[in-house]
């Protein structure tokens, strides 16, 4: 390793997890660029390394982007989310991040070690004999797909970040220095490359003639379509965000699964909400999930850490009738003997025999089915009722209130048994707010919701006060926060990140 850490992978592509559904692991040997890329399980092992990476390689490394870590940037350092203790994460929970922040740096290398191996596949797939042309635009296209979600990834982050792609692994100076590249440019290339792997994947994998089985973790039509109008919402290019999610919704694949505290308990591995997930089993590749949401003293969920949690401002916000209320530990009597609660007032002190919990823990990654320390629960990276409340979104931006906006955020509300919406009660504005906080009780940590308050330039609004209610300091500034500082180490392995202006 040369110049970049971003670099890491380039030259290995490690054997990972099948996207099975039964998820038994198929193990491959090693690949290198000199004796793998010879035969169809070569490439599956290099499209596998890719799938790996979404939550660090093996047991060992099982807490890193979509396995944990990649919360903290989206959801704790927000309006909704908390951390009690100091550290990276306390920084992010106060708003006092900096370039040497750990959890920045993790987020960084993870992203592009997926990069990486995505890179390494498509530079060897492309050149491989050994395989039909059909199964190399399929391998290509997941490839492609899961290069554009970390891009998509870094760009919420970071905004202007280095676009490496396999076309650079042609050119023997790749390993120098190179200033970042736009949002706009680096926007177009994942257009480019979702739209592409959109035209190959399949709606699903069901009798699928180049996976001998149901591989329902992998990459499909409808999340390429998805993610692409992510990408719109994001740019606020409303009419596409609304014929893509069109798109989606008529593909027939898709539906809100019954109850929403079933939807994300561990046995639940794949359901017809999930568009794009990343799989887990606890015996073969766990995660520390459970282990980071878990509340402390719980006398059935134990030995966890509450360590990305629920501020109580937010908790408090759902109504009683709502079930998703209900994902939460509120009250419940520790193994210490002391009834954990929340305070009747800031700053109360607790009578003998209770304690105040200092934030709530969320059952969304924790329920009471986990014995094991390495838990098997699978991340919704994208759902189906993100589709529902995105395609309102856009349609009240495009023409106001609307019979068809209020009826897809009511499906939402509705699953869960939330007060519904009344058309006739809401302006182009309060509807606005209104699908803001609805996707605050829909998608709370699942790495939406900075980005979503961003989008809707209520960052800086909501954030500094909550923060300023509790006694604490409102620091967050726009739009010098829009995007986190980069890591130090990687501005001092290549001084065009430049941090000023973000710190």
């Amino acid at each position: 390793m040369k110049k970049y850490t971003i670099i890491l992978l380039l030259l290995t592509a490690g054997a990972q997890f099948s996207c099975n559904q039964d998820l038994d692991p198929t193990v491959y040997s090693n690949l290198t660029n000199t004796n793998g890329f010879q035969t169809k399980s070569d490439a599956v092992a290099s499209i596998n390394s890719i799938y790996g990476r979404l939550k660090g390689p093996s047991v060992g490394d099982n807490f890193s982007y979509w396995a944990t870590r990649h919360f903290a940037l989206t959801d704790i350092a927000t309006d909704l989310g908390h951390c009690q203790y100091g550290g990276d994460p306390g920084q992010l929970s106060l708003g006092t991040w900096n370039s040497n922040n750990g959890l920045l740096l993790e987020d960084w290398n993870s992203m592009y070690k997926l990069i990486a191996n995505a890179n390494f596949s498509i530079f060897n797939i492309a050149k491989m004999g050994g395989i039909t042309a059909a199964e190399k635009a399929q391998f290509i296209a997941e490839a492609k797909f899961l290069r554009a979600s970390a891009y998509m990834d870094l760009t919420d982050a970071w905004g202007p970040v280095i676009l490496i792609t396999e076309a650079n692994l042609e050119n023997p100076k790749y390993l120098e220095q190179t200033p970042p590249t736009s949002v706009e440019e680096i926007d177009a290339f994942i257009i480019k490359e979702l739209t592409e792997a959109a035209d190959v994947l399949p709606v699903n994998y069901k009798q699928n003639p180049i996976y001998e089985t149901n591989d329902v973790g992998r990459a499909t039509k409808g999340a390429a379509l998805t993610l692409l109008a992510k990408l719109y919402l994001r740019s606020h290019d409303w009419q596409k965000v609304a014929t893509l999610t069109q798109q989606v919704m008529n593909l027939g694949e898709y539906s809100l699964y019954p109850s929403y505290l079933g939807l994300f308990k561990e046995s639940n591995k794949w359901c017809s909400e999930n568009i794009f997930s990343s799989l887990s089993d606890a015996n073969v590749n766990g995660t520390e999930l459970l282990n980071h949401f878990g509340p402390i003293d719980h006398p059935v969920v134990e030995n966890r850490w509450q360590y990305y949690t629920v501020n109580w401002d937010f908790y408090n916000t759902f109504g009683d009738e709502d079930e998703r209320k209900q994902c939460f530990f509120p009250e419940f009597m520790g193994t210490d003997k002391l009834l954990h609660k929340q305070a009747p007032s800031l700053g109360a002190e607790p009578p003998a025999g209770e304690f105040y919990m200092p934030d709530v823990s969320t059952r969304k990654y924790a329920d009471d089915e986990t014995t094991t320390y390495y838990d098997g629960h699978s991340v919704n990276i994208l759902r189906y009722a993100d589709v529902l409340l995105s395609r309102a979104e856009a349609l009240n931006e495009i023409s106001g209130p609307t019979s068809e906006a209020i009826d897809l955020i009511n499906q939402v509300k509705g699953r869960s048994h939330a007060k519904l919406l009344v058309l006739a009660e809401h302006t182009q504005a309060s509807l606005r707010d209104a699908i803001l906080q609805e996707r605050g009780w829909e998608l709370f940590y699942e790495g939406k919701r900075r980005q979503d308050l961003i989008r809707m330039n209520k960052y800086d609004v909501l954030v500094n006060a909550y923060h300023l209610r509790v006694g604490e300091a409102a620091l967050i500034k726009m739009p010098q926060n829009k995007y986190y500082t980069y890591p130090q180490s990687q501005v001092n392995l290549n001084p065009n990140l430049s941090n000023s202006g973000r710190e």
